[in-house]
């Protein structure tokens, strides 16, 4: 196939005038989104390792529900951020998991100051990562 012949520029190329380069706003999108999760997930594990912060108990005396609920979010929190930051298949889809949790979290858990405001944050970062990968999957 000749370079006539190519529909994408080559990476690093300038997208044709006129065109929205969706493919990279979708890798910007991810990446603020794994920044943000890698600070969500240290802010997990700062409650687990911490001994008392912020007028919370300490992690040992919270109920086991509770430690598990932190541990599990420390993990899967950076794990999905790292998969984001990769850009893979599997970190979006890892995201995507973490954000369910939470989600379901927030509605059959007891109410947490501010977990709905989150939870509505969240439902939005899909939102615009489902429109994202939806517009750079038409550009090809």
């Amino acid at each position: 196939m000749t370079d006539a012949h190519r529909t994408r520029p080559l990476r690093g190329d300038a997208p044709p005038p006129g065109t929205a380069a969706w493919d990279r706003y979708l890798v910007i999108f991810m990446r603020v989104v794994a920044a943000l999760w890698i600070v969500k997930g240290l802010a997990a594990w700062a409650v687990i390792l911490t001994p008392a912060q912020l007028g919370m108990p300490p992690f040992e005396t919270l109920p086991g529900a509770v430690q598990a609920g932190f541990v599990s979010f420390a993990v899967l929190d950076l794990v999905a951020a790292v998969g984001l930051w990769l850009t893979s298949t599997w970190g979006g889809v890892m995201w995507l998991l973490a954000v369910m949790a939470h989600l379901m979290v927030t509605i059959a858990g007891p109410a947490i100051p501010g977990s709905r405001l989150i939870g509505g944050a969240e439902i939005a970062l899909v939102l615009a990562y489902v429109v994202l990968s939806w517009l750079a999957s038409r550009e090809v």
